[in-house]
C-alpha cells in the first residue's frame, strides 16, 4: 500500500495531468486533420466555444496564455474562418470573439474526440469505478471553483 498522503498523490497526479506536454498530446488527437486549428490554438477555439461572447483579455485570464498570444491565436482562427470578432457594445474600443458556424463544427468533432479518448482511457475500468471516478472529480473540481 502506498503510505504517500492523499493530497500529495493528487498534486503529483494534476500536475502531470496539467503538463503541457501531457495537454499537447490530448490536444493533438482532438486536432488532428481538423482544418485550422492545432494544439496550440485549439485551447483558445475551446475557450471562445465556453465562454462567448468573450473579449481576448478574459479569454486569457480563463484559458492561462497571455493577452498577446490569445491575440495572436484568435486572429489566425478568425483568418481560418473559426472564429468571427465583432464590436463590444459595452465598450467601442473592444471586440468580442465568437464561433461561427464552421468553428462551431469544429469545436463540436474535438469534443466527441475527447470523450472517445476519455472512453479509451476507462475502457478497463469496472462501470462502478468509472461512475464513481466521474462523481468524485466532479465534486473535486466544485470544490476548488467554489474557493
Amino acid at each position: 500500500m502506498d503510505n504517500t498522503p492523499v493530497a500529495a498523490r493528487v498534486e503529483a497526479s494534476l500536475g502531470l495531468l496539467l503538463r503541457r506536454s501531457t495537454r499537447a498530446g490530448l490536444y493533438a488527437g482532438l486536432v488532428d486533420q481538423l482544418e485550422g486549428v492545432n494544439e496550440t490554438t485549439y485551447p483558445v477555439l475551446s475557450g471562445i466555444a465556453r465562454l462567448e461572447p468573450v473579449s481576448s483579455s478574459r479569454l486569457a485570464a480563463e484559458i492561462g496564455i497571455d493577452r498577446t498570444a490569445t491575440t495572436r491565436y484568435a486572429g489566425r482562427l478568425a483568418d481560418a474562418g473559426l472564429v468571427a470578432r465583432e464590436p463590444d457594445p459595452a465598450d467601442a474600443r473592444s471586440t468580442l470573439l465568437r464561433l461561427t458556424e464552421r468553428g462551431r463544427s469544429t469545436i463540436d468533432v474535438a469534443r466527441v474526440r475527447l470523450v472517445g479518448q476519455v472512453e479509451d482511457a476507462l475502457a478497463s475500468w469496472p462501470a462502478d469505478e468509472r461512475a464513481v471516478f466521474a462523481t468524485v472529480l466532479e465534486h473535486f473540481v466544485e470544490t476548488l471553483r467554489s474557493r
